[in-house]
Order: C-alpha cells, then structure tokens, then sequence
C-alpha cells in the first residue's frame, strides 16, 4: 500500500502539508495543491456543473469521490508508518532550516511557518477505510465493521495511536462508504528525525505545536479509541444525548433516527483530527537535546487561538515592510494560499470550518482589531446542512465590515454548502488582486517568538 494511495487529500492535514510545502518550493497552491492552475477554468465548469444538479445527485457524487479514495478494508494491515512518515518528508525540498515545527494540524500555524520559511511535520493524518452496509448514523456499526482492521493496523504499526472517528454531522455523505482511521504518531518516525537532522541548522528552535483539545471517547483497546462526533457545529452534549438540532436534523435527512446511539464515552482524550498526543514529547524532547536545539512548546487550547495571533503578527510585518496593512484574508479548512497571502500584503485569518462557532470567532477578531479597508472570505463547502452551520447571510455581515472592500473569494453564495467548485475557484480570484508585492525574506524566528510570547491565548516555552 502506497502511502500516497493511503492518506486522504481531502483531509485538513493533508491539505495544509501541501500547502506549505509548495510554499517552501515558492508555489502556490492551484486546485488545493492537486493540479496546475491551467486545469482551474475547467475544473470550475466541471465542479460547478455538479453544483447545479438535484441535491441527491450533488450528495452522491461528493460520495463517491471520496470513496474512490479510501482503502480497501482488507489492505489495511498493509500501511506502514514509516512509509507515512518519509511521504510526508518527501514534500520539502532539502536544505537548511533555523527552525521547524512538529505537532497539531492548524491552519494558521502554514501561515506561521511559511512567514520564517519553515516546514511542520505532523502527528495527525487521515486515512480513509471503504466499508459496506453502515448507515451514517449509526456509529455503533461503524465500530463493529471496522473494529478487526484497527486492530490489524496497530499491530503492524506499534508506534501509532488510532482514533477512529465518526461524525455523522460534518461528515454524513463521506462516511456513507467509509470510515475515518485518525492516526497520531506517539513515537517519533525514522524518518521524520532522519529528516530533522539533515535539516536544522545548528544551534536551531524545533517547536512542538500542542493542541490541547479534548473530546469524550471510547476505549476500544490498547492505542485504539472511538471518537463519536468532532469539533465543529455539534456541542459534545448534542452528539452523546440529542436535542432539537439534532432531531430537526436527522428528520430532514431522512434518518430514522432522532438521536445517535454510540459507546458510551469513558473519558476525554485528545480530539482526533486537532489535538496533540502528548506521548510524542518525549522523543522530541531527546532528539532536541542531543543534537542542541532550543525546544519550544507552542501550545493552545483550540485550534482557533492561534488564528488571532498569527493575524496580528502578518498585520505588523507588513507594516514593519511599509506596507498598508489593510487587507484581511479569511481562509476555511484546507482552502489555504500561503504564497498570496505574502504576494498581496494580507493578513491570514484561519477559520477551522464553516460554522456558527468559527464565525462567531472571526465576529470576535474584527471586534477587537483596527479596521481593515479589505476583507476577502473563502469557505469550505463540505455538502451538508449540517447542525451549527452558519449561514451565508451571517458571513456576508462580517463582510460588511470593510471600509472599502468585502468579497466572497471562489464563493458561489447560492451554491453554498455544496459549492464545490469553491476549490478551484478560490485560487484564481487571489491571483487576480490588482496590487501586489514582491515576496519578502523570512521573518526571523526570534522576532515571531517574542511577538507570540505576549499573546495571553498561547503559551511559549522554549528550553
């Protein structure tokens, strides 16, 4: 098995690991990093097309393109993390960096680490497991299909821990044929301090990115729990008891159920696609030492506590550079431009996903920051009117609050949630801004280190 034929594209660590890597290699990222941007006018028509149909059809075809991803459930055994680990490595071009960061998936931390022109290496990958007969809902049944081949894939793979993971919310038309095998490294790969050692300069900050959220799950057996429902639209509470969300929801879908039944949680452990598994610390902890690098733990409660920060800090970069400072470049998910967020003078706002609780903290940041003259919005659309969506009229308010410019960008506002043509076109309509600049030299590290040191939302220790 492959490793590239194993780990999701659709996936948010995916997503950004490619990301940063063409940024690294000074590209940007056409088609989220999975083709060239010639192929984008095409592949608007196409997707946008698909955007038009009758919402069955839309909900199959999203479906099936993520099946025709997935591994075939007796493959799996066959996965080898070290093989994982040199094909995320295999991303970056070889030379010499002052730093590098290791950790939690975050979408504001590729904008971190392409600001000092560093790599990130992550603890979290997707891989995505066809499976038959299961209904979205029904996550006991997820479980029960699945169980034998996690068991089979920690066997083979004592270094990783498996958080299998069903959200019947966010994820309904993906989970229809497959099911999502979350794995976090809590051991360090070969490959990744193979990788680490040929990289850093002397003397070198290696960062470890901790996330620190937790979700209530299930132990399923030694490295191996079931996580029922994820961040995002849901609370914890309506996933595990209901509620009239819940109901209103699975009546329009069709479901005939009103409430999810699923194993009891038996205790909170890190969230599986967001948070850190702490065990990893230790290796990093002693290749830091014995190679003499600075460690430095960077750590969070949610994944969104890092977007304010890294917003600020591109904010005043720029006008360290003479810049204006006034454009605002909101991003969702794994629709993520590095590259036209320096070329354009931006400031990057990342948006875990498309719901009222990332709106509502993006509300919060333009509550508290000095007005921008631009504001440009990219969102993910995921298929789904799922429990906790915001809805595009909600966005468009936070528009308003340009002084001069507030755009959807690759948005088709009447297609939303299933404006899927969103991936292609949102790439285009940043390379089309008028007024650009020429790409600047690195931040220094020191410099960002001392300016997130101050937040009250992070905490950075360096040893």
């Amino acid at each position: 098995m492959r490793p590239g034929k194993a780990v999701a594209s659709f996936d948010s660590a995916t997503g950004m690991l490619r990301a940063l890597a063409r940024f690294l290699h000074d590209k940007d990222v056409p088609l989220i990093g999975q083709g060239p941007a010639a192929m984008e006018p095409a592949m608007s028509a196409l997707l946008g097309a698909a955007s038009r149909l009758p919402r069955a059809l839309q909900e199959k075809a999203y479906a099936v393109s993520g099946w025709a991803e997935a591994v075939p459930l007796r493959r799996v055994p066959e996965i080898r993390s070290e093989e994982l680990a040199r094909w995320v490595t295999g991303h970056y071009p070889r030379r010499r960096y002052p730093v590098a960061f290791v950790g939690s998936s975050n979408g504001a931390l590729v904008h971190l680490a392409a600001a000092v022109s560093a790599p990130w290496l992550p603890q979290t990958l997707l891989l995505p497991v066809r499976r038959h007969g299961v209904h979205p809902d029904d996550p006991r049944g997820d479980l029960d299909t699945t169980r034998q081949a996690g068991r089979a894939l920690l066997d083979a793979n004592p270094d990783l821990v498996l958080h299998h993971m069903h959200d019947a919310n966010q994820d309904r038309l993906m989970i229809a044929g497959m099911t999502y095998f979350r794995v976090k490294w809590r051991r360090l790969p070969q490959a990744y301090a193979r990788f680490l050692e040929e990289s850093l300069e002397p003397g070198a900050t290696l960062v470890v990115v901790e996330c620190g959220l937790r979700w209530p799950s299930t132990r399923v057996g030694p490295r191996h729990v079931f996580q029922h429902g994820a961040l995002g639209g849901a609370t914890p509470e309506e996933y595990a008891h209901g509620g009239p969300r819940v109901a209103d929801y699975l009546r329009r879908y069709g479901s005939p159920r009103r409430a999810w039944d699923y194993p009891p949680a038996d205790g909170e452990r890190p969230e599986a696609e967001w948070g850190f598994e702490p065990e990893l610390l230790g290796d990093l902890e002693k290749l830091a030492e014995r190679h003499g690098w600075r460690l430095a733990r960077l750590r969070f409660g949610e994944p969104e506590d890092l977007s304010p920060a890294v917003a600020d800090l591109h904010r005043s970069w720029h006008e360290r550079r003479g810049l204006p400072a006034d454009r605002l470049l909101v991003e969702c998910f794994l629709l993520l431009e590095p590259w036209w967020a320096l070329r354009s003078g931006s400031a990057p706002f990342w948006t875990v996903f498309n719901t009222e609780a990332s709106h509502a903290r993006l509300r919060s940041y333009l509550d508290a920051a000095d007005p921008y003259d631009e504001i440009r919005l990219t969102l993910f659309s995921h298929g789904v009117d799922s429990v906790g969506l915001a809805p595009i009229d909600a966005w468009r308010e936070l528009l308003a609050r340009a002084r001069k410019v507030g755009v959807f960008t690759g948005v088709d506002t009447r297609a939303y949630p299933r404006d899927f043509a969103v991936l292609a076109r949102a790439h285009r309509e940043l390379a089309r801004i008028r007024t650009t600049y020429p790409m600047p030299l690195p931040l220094e590290w020191a410099r960002a280190e001392e300016f997130l040191g101050k937040r009250e939302e992070l905490e950075l220790r360096t040893r």
